[in-house]
């Protein structure tokens, strides 16, 4: 029988209205998915993971372990070299979800000493991480560098030669859409001599010349000290990695815990991730997501609705509802009109912050845009 005290915490959820359950699939449009370009039905991506499979003689189904001892296939090392280039890194290493490599980057990097400075809206994964490290940590508020500076110039021993401070924020954040000026951060990070990280989770295959990501579409890849460019999202598979120097690739690989012990992707999942890859390269899905980024603000305008939305160019769009009650009655009549539309509520998101998270998609019609947002604007 579950401890009493656990009886407690799931009866205290439902009696706020935000007990979390599993959903099932349905037949609604997709305005909820973090499949922006389609990718994860894509029949052409499907197939070619399969024909390089057959090209490479390999048949078996798993890793058979973890990549420092059976696990380590030769599609890892090709799929390496691949984001190495596509991307503009020193080096490469895959982990098998966004939430490992997060966890294994920033409890294993900053050390006893260290300082570790994140954005209040930063990711679980990030947050998570950074609680297994040893290194102290502060958050500064939500995009803001003036504070950052504060809180680093409150926190930082200027009598030691030895403390590295890292500073953490998102390209593209996850709850609210918007963006941080990147290039105000590099150059505060330079100037104060931070080791900048971003997480590239929602831009990759977004922004950029061929979905590349936001510090590249802005030159400012190689003045970061490591990206997190995740597959999960606009890629349409699964995996991460962390992109940087070589020394912080073996440094990983001895110290990141969620790599070492963990049994490696699958060969047909590092096939997948190349054939997504190479498909960003050719495919018509990213300007089409831009297109609809550019029409959904515009009927955002037209319907008055600007000033119930969190301002985003990315592919996620939020409108800010407060009350859990209030935004998933409103979700509930969109889900009823055929829209898959999700409610964001506490603990996801501050009290008083509920919302409703709009994806778009490159396979939105500018129909279905137009009549959800008619359908919303009678509701708020």
């Amino acid at each position: 029988m579950l401890p009493q005290k656990l009886i407690k915490k799931l009866d205290d959820r439902n009696a706020s209205n935000t007990l979390r359950q599993l959903g099932v699939q349905n037949h609604q449009i997709d305005f909820s998915s973090n499949d922006y370009l389609g990718f994860a039905a894509s029949q052409v991506i499907f197939d070619q993971a399969h024909q390089l499979l057959i090209k490479k003689g390999m048949k078996q189904n798993g890793a058979t372990g973890s990549r420092l001892l059976s696990g380590n296939h030769e599609l890892y090392n090709e799929t390496e070299e691949l984001l190495k280039a596509f991307h503009h890194a020193e080096a490469a290493l895959i982990f098998n979800s966004g939430y490992d490599a997060n966890v294994g980057f920033f409890s294993s990097v900053p050390q006893r000493g260290d300082l570790i400075f994140y954005d209040e809206l930063i990711h679980a994964s990030i947050r998570d991480g950074i609680q297994m490290s040893h290194a102290k940590s502060y958050k500064f508020n939500h995009n803001d560098l003036q504070n950052l500076g504060l809180q680093i110039e409150r926190s930082r021993d200027v009598n030691t030669t030895d403390q590295t401070v890292y500073v953490v924020t998102e390209s593209v954040f996850s709850m609210d859409g918007d963006s941080p000026d990147l290039k105000n951060f590099v150059e505060f990070c330079e100037a104060n001599t931070c080791h900048l990280i971003v997480d590239e989770a929602h831009a990759t295959g977004v922004f950029g010349q061929y979905g590349v990501g936001l510090l590249q579409e802005l030159g400012l890849e190689h003045r970061v000290f490591a990206r997190i460019n995740t597959f999960g999202k606009a890629l349409g598979c699964h995996g991460a990695a962390v992109l940087g120097s070589e020394d912080l690739k073996s440094y990983l690989i001895n110290f990141a815990r969620s790599f070492i012990y963990t049994t490696g992707l699958s060969p047909h999942a590092i096939a997948t991730i190349q054939s997504a890859y190479r498909s960003l390269t050719h495919t018509s899905e990213i300007k089409k997501l831009k297109d609809n980024i550019l029409f959904f603000n515009q009927m955002l305008e037209d319907l008055r609705l600007t000033s119930k939305f969190i301002q985003s160019n990315s592919a996620i769009h939020c409108c800010i509802l407060s009350g859990t009650k209030n935004v998933k009655q409103i979700a509930k009549q969109l889900q009823d009109s055929g829209f898959d539309i999700k409610p964001i509520v506490s603990p996801t998101v501050p009290k008083g912050q509920e919302r409703l998270r709009f994806c778009l998609h490159s396979f939105n019609s500018e129909e279905e845009i137009t009549k959800v947002l008619q359908r919303l604007a009678t509701f708020v």
